[in-house]
């Protein structure tokens, strides 16, 4: 069953944005509150990253909100993570937004990026609060940036 949300994570699209970045960040020793990620997201909400298969090519993998936990879980167990936003664009009409939130993420909080990308972020709002419908990202390791001299 879901539990109810913190009213304060899902009053407004820079709530829920920020809550989903709050739940991911933390040390690797520390569980990350999964019950609360799941209150943010609506019935059949999908999470699409774009991934690197085998041989290179790209392509998006849909996700539904557990199947992501899982995918997740070992990497965010194996070392510390931090994920933040750096900037956003959102637009706005009646009861839905679509928010453009660039992040970073890194060992430490403001820590050395060790990626970056952007999340395109679809939310709902039923009236009572934001959900989120859908979440489609692609991120670049550091090692893979290619930085001015």
């Amino acid at each position: 069953m879901l539990s109810d949300p913190r009213p304060e994570d899902v009053a407004s699209p820079e709530a829920i944005v920020a809550a989903v970045y709050e739940v991911l960040s933390g040390r690797a020793a520390e569980e990350r509150d999964w019950s609360r990620w799941r209150t943010l997201y609506a019935p059949n909400a999908r999470l699409i990253p774009i991934e690197k298969d085998a041989e290179g090519t790209t392509a998006p993998r849909v996700l539904s909100p557990e199947e992501y936990i899982e995918s997740r879980r070992s990497l965010l167990e194996a070392g510390d993570f931090y994920e933040w936003e750096t900037g956003r664009e959102e637009l706005r009409s009646g009861s839905i937004a679509h928010i453009w939130s660039i992040y970073e993420a890194a060992r430490t909080p403001g820590g050395e990026p060790i990626r970056h990308g952007a999340n395109s972020i679809q939310l709902w709002n039923d009236g009572s609060r934001w959900w989120i419908l859908s979440v489609t990202w692609d991120a670049v390791n550091a090692a893979e940036l290619t930085r001015p001299d």
